[in-house]
């Protein structure tokens, strides 16, 4: 029986657009989603600003137009068609230098009809840089923000003498439901999930504030920071938000796809699957699923705790000590130890021989490791 790239993993989803598609592409793969969702995309369709914003684009012809996002671009092509001034728009963006933030914004404002003079990067700066490039003295240039306003790069260009038309087309706002995003904090602080998944910068800090506010802020980033919980990111623009929150080592494909995402991510987790012998019987241990001889075992989270702590150290003593704390301390008895190494012997079948007791000591997993 082959086990799926995913199998056995628990992944934590963090999106709230299309986090089905995402979730899709994950469970394809064998794993286990749970979504908990850190951010809220609020569309300004209805917004005074925004159309006051887009006809005073309709009215200046701006030289330069910044698209930042490709939802952005949907979002507002959208409004202004259902505000009837889809064809006045586009005539007054005819000789305008469109500048797209990445592949995303590329392909948006294809689709939209507009044609697009350069794509300097994925990083906002790197767009910044490219117009800072050009004679901006006197020019006009609209500048479509994504999510959060960004004071910073309006700054940047009207230090170089061009006059900016902002564009407000979405925000990030808190879910209007915590709930589940405090039971995905609790699950990375309890190592209940192997991964999260975070397809903006919003998210990671959504959620390390929520942790925070729950009490569980340094337990989260430790639990991403020794790797017990895989921190991805959708791109390089979302890993460096990471880094800022306090997760050290985020995992990111070089471009933002979330195709790529999923792949980088089941490549880092495929180095989690762990192949042994046991008294003759293959055994695969891939995540919470165990294969032994090409058989599913179910094995118990108490139980699991158990054989994940042999095969770390399979052909070595593990103390009952070590045992004892990671099944919860003073809470558990050495009785209840012995107990639950004897459930696990006997799910394993003739495997589970392999695991021995060495008396006064602990137990010892007898195992060959297995290409």
């Amino acid at each position: 029986m082959a086990l799926g790239p995913l199998e056995g993993f628990v992944i934590g989803v963090t999106a709230d657009r299309r986090w089905q598609d995402q979730a899709e592409l994950l469970e394809r793969r064998g794993g286990t989603v749970v979504h908990g969702p850190t951010i809220r995309t609020e569309y300004l369709g209805e917004d005074e600003a925004l159309r006051t914003a887009t006809e005073a684009i309709i009215e200046r012809r701006p030289d330069h137009l910044v698209l930042t996002t490709g939802i952005g671009v949907r979002a507002w092509l959208e409004a202004v068609q259902a505000w009837g001034l889809g064809d006045q728009l586009l005539a007054a963006l005819a000789d305008t230098r469109v500048v797209a933030r990445g592949p995303k914004a590329t392909a948006g404002a294809q689709a939209a009809g507009l044609a697009v003079w350069d794509t300097p990067g994925e990083q906002l700066v790197d767009v910044v840089a490219r117009l800072r490039s050009e004679p901006l003295a006197g020019r006009t240039v609209a500048f479509q923000h994504y999510g959060e306003h960004n004071p910073a790069a309006v700054a940047a260009l009207e230090a170089e003498g061009a006059e900016v038309l902002e564009l407000p087309i979405y925000r990030w706002r808190p879910p209007f439901d915590l709930e589940p995003a405090c039971r995905l904090v609790d699950a990375v602080a309890t190592r209940r999930v192997d991964a999260v998944t975070f397809t903006s910068a919003p998210a990671v800090a959504s959620l390390v504030a929520v942790a925070d506010d729950a009490g569980l802020g340094p337990e989260v980033l430790e639990a991403f920071n020794t790797r017990d919980v895989i921190g991805a990111c959708i791109g390089p623009v979302c890993s460096a938000a990471a880094r800022r929150a306090g997760i050290v080592e985020p995992v990111a494909p070089e471009v933002g796809r979330l195709g790529l995402l999923v792949r980088v991510l089941a490549g880092v987790l495929a180095d989690r699957c762990q192949r042994v012998v046991l008294r003759g019987e293959p055994m695969v241990v891939q995540g919470r699923a165990v294969l032994v001889d090409d058989r599913p075992v179910d094995v118990p989270d108490r139980e699991r705790v158990v054989l994940t702590a042999l095969l770390a150290r399979r052909g070595a003593v593990v103390s009952r000590a070590t045992f004892l704390r990671a099944l919860g301390g003073e809470e558990t008895s050495g009785r209840a130890l012995e107990a639950t190494v004897a459930r696990l012997r006997r799910r394993l079948g003739p495997a589970g021989e392999a695991i021995r007791t060495v008396r006064g000591r602990g137990y010892l997993l007898d195992a060959e490791r297995r290409a």
